[in-house]
């Protein structure tokens, strides 16, 4: 019979049979797109699946003709975070070591929601998320911390905790500038939608938090932006603690993109104030470079996370917790979940705190280094000088149209570049002086081989995209 398995004694054997076959393809893949991103849209990508034929046949092609046709044709249709041009959104590439140590997980498979299914990886975990809330939590007596799948699942999470704490309903408050997976944690815990406060400059604003928590009455959560979306600014931290803690108000901290700084002595400053937050949102997925899902929600108080406890008998059964193996079903919402805390801990000991650093630092080089290129640019406007990697321009020629024609202009040329396949740029909203907003194209530089070089190209071509649809703006 076909050996089947990964794990198992043969596991290994025939996964070296296999894992040629797929790198053999994931070459072709690559060879077949000529850009970051394949061509054509969306009708392209769906023309791609069907001329694959059934997914489910009657009778199977076989292991090394599936993953040589689908995986030549996942990396030709593929968007490659790995090429500078592929710059859209919070989604790095991949480092080498943790898709390996991602491909030792799959070929193990334990699941981390009894000990007796995953007895390393469960005591790896723990010590694990010891290490990342010291780091966080400095001063913290009993800090703590649980993987996630990302800051969606950790703002829940935080939420979740605010909730449990205050014992009964409490108002979420964030800023203009929040991730949108606050208010849907609002939604889904069946709390109140957050109150919205007033951002300068894409930050939250301290003297307008300070006028909403004075008219709450009841508890109240803070949600804090250490990194946001748009703009990849932080707010101020320690302005907003001291706020937080004048009103009594439990503090979140979404420090999705921005908590990795910590590894760097040099940026780590930028996020003072952060070990006064009750709980912080951190993503390894974006300036850690792990496959995803990677996320932790990292606890000051060990205490504050009871409440997620369960008991479930065949997980966790009371006389076995007594015996001494450990529970696992408080360790996160989800109960089948893979080793994920692994790639993680391959990642952090190859590399160690200052070889994340020096990545961090490079991506953050990189950014204000294009900055100030965009700067110098004669057909191109920056927004402001980037706090992390997030870098915001705008065609000089769209501000000198009406602004809702600008705006048409900036949308499409973004799309025109994605449809040709080019470059994948993203997009921002951001609040003009005059109350009004304006579309802006986004570059998040999460590459660390990448240097400035590499991007200038990239800025002429802009620039003669938005000639191109400016006039044929004017011949319409």
């Amino acid at each position: 019979m076909e050996r089947l398995l990964a794990g198992g004694r043969n596991g290994p054997e025939t996964l070296a049979e296999l894992i040629p076959i797929a790198l053999a393809a994931t070459i072709t893949g690559q060879a077949h797109r000529a850009h970051p991103a394949p061509a054509g849209g969306p009708s392209a990508s769906m023309a791609a699946v069907a001329a694959l034929g059934p997914l489910l046949p009657t009778t199977g092609v076989g292991a090394e003709a599936a993953l040589r046709d689908l995986t030549t044709a996942f990396v030709a249709g593929a968007v490659d975070p790995a090429e500078p041009w592929c710059a859209a959104h919070l989604h790095g590439p991949s480092l080498a070591v943790a898709a390996v140590a991602d491909l030792v997980i799959s070929a193990v498979n334990p699941s981390l929601d009894s000990w007796d299914q995953a007895p390393f990886a469960s005591a790896l975990e723990r010590a694990l998320t010891a290490e990342l809330a010291a780091l966080c939590f400095p001063d913290a007596p009993a800090p703590d911390a649980l993987i996630t799948s990302g800051g969606t699942e950790s703002n829940l999470l935080g939420l979740l905790l605010a909730r449990e704490h205050a014992g009964l309903p409490v108002t979420p408050v964030c800023g203009a500038n929040a991730h949108h997976s606050v208010a849907r944690a609002a939604w889904l815990l069946g709390l109140p939608q957050p109150i919205v406060v007033d951002c300068a400059d894409e930050r939250l604003r301290p003297d307008a938090l300070r006028a909403v928590l004075a008219e709450i009455t009841g508890p109240a959560v803070v949600v804090a932006t250490a990194g946001t979306t748009d703009a990849g600014v932080i707010d101020p931290l320690p302005a907003i603690a001291d706020i937080a803690r004048e009103y009594r108000a439990r503090l979140h901290v979404d420090a999705a993109y921005g908590g990795t700084l910590l590894f760097s002595s040099s940026r780590a400053p930028l996020l003072a104030g952060l070990d006064r937050a009750d709980t912080v949102t951190v993503d390894l997925h974006k300036l850690g470079w792990q496959p995803i899902p990677a996320g932790v929600l990292i606890s000051a108080d060990a205490a504050d996370l009871a409440p997620l406890g369960i008991t479930a008998d065949y997980l966790n059964a009371a006389d076995d917790v007594e015996a001494g193996m450990p529970d696992l079903l408080g360790r996160s919402l989800r109960t089948s979940r893979r080793a994920d805390a692994f790639g993680i801990a391959v990642s952090l000991r190859a590399l160690g705190r200052a070889g994340l650093a020096a990545l961090i630092d490079r991506c953050c080089t990189n950014a204000a280094d294009l900055a100030a290129a965009i700067d110098a640019h004669p057909a191109l406007r920056l927004w402001r000088t980037p706090t992390l990697t997030t870098v915001l321009l705008r065609p000089a020629i769209a501000d000198q149209l009406d602004p809702a024609l600008g705006d048409d202009l900036v949308a499409g040329l973004r799309r025109r570049l994605l449809d040709t396949g080019q470059a994948v740029l993203g997009r921002a909203r951001i609040a003009n002086p005059d109350g009004t907003d304006s579309r802006w194209l986004k570059l998040t530089l999460l590459n660390p081989t990448a240097t400035v070089a590499d991007y200038l190209p990239l800025l002429d071509l802009i620039a003669d995209t938005a000639d191109a649809l400016r006039a044929g703006q004017g011949r319409s």
